[in-house]
């Protein structure tokens, strides 16, 4: 019976590298996202919560950036397995995850995009329209489509395995982010009712 290490070479670097990489992103937006919310240290630092989140945008774009090259170079050093090798549906689902993550951004903006709630940044109201309506986390089911068609794509087994590991951290980062964001928007609402209230 064949074993995953006949199709996966554990031993590359690249394959290490590359899974430390995908672990390192959500963990580090999320402890710098958290830490801006309860100290407001980049606000500090460039004097505006609109330049800190934008400072944050640009390391997390750059991180992905480094992660998706990592993942490029690690599936070229991974044995090749011809039932695994599927261009078209690899190639659609691409296609698929890039339209989710892209419309994603343009719905939300940049701020809304790369967590300006954190930074005091909120949205008059949800986005709810496309692609939102067909899934609430559009940015990362769409990452990681992008990431099982490479892998289907250039029939590596190794790309399934780090696919996996995108889901399941991805999974993880939403039962810790989603809650949060939500008792943001909540305290939001609290205060403009408390201010009505002394209004009337």
């Amino acid at each position: 019976m064949a074993a995953l290490t006949d199709f996966v070479d554990f031993s590359q670097l690249s394959l290490q590298v590359t899974a430390l990489s995908i672990a390192f992103n959500p963990i580090f937006w999320n402890i710098v996202a958290r830490t801006e919310y309860r100290n407001h240290f980049l606000t500090r630092i460039f004097g505006s919560p609109y330049y800190g989140c934008y400072f944050l945008a640009f390391t997390i774009f750059s991180l992905g950036i480094l992660r998706d090259h990592l993942y490029q170079l690690a599936l070229a050093d991974q044995p090749y397995y011809a039932p695994v090798h599927q261009p078209i549906l690899g190639a659609v689902l691409f296609g698929v995850g890039s339209v989710l993550v892209l419309s994603s951004m343009y719905a939300l903006g940049v701020t809304g995009t790369y967590l300006g709630d954190y930074f005091g940044i909120l949205m008059d109201a949800p986005v709810t329209g496309f692609p939102f309506n067909v899934t609430g986390s559009p940015m990362y089911w769409g990452s990681t489509l992008n990431f099982l068609g490479v892998a289907l794509y250039h029939g590596k087994v190794a790309g399934i395995a780090l696919t996996a590991e995108v889901f399941i951290l991805y999974w993880f980062a939403l039962q810790w982010e989603d809650p949060f964001t939500a008792g943001i928007y909540a305290k939001r609402e609290r205060e403009r009712a408390k201010q009505a209230g002394k209004s009337q």
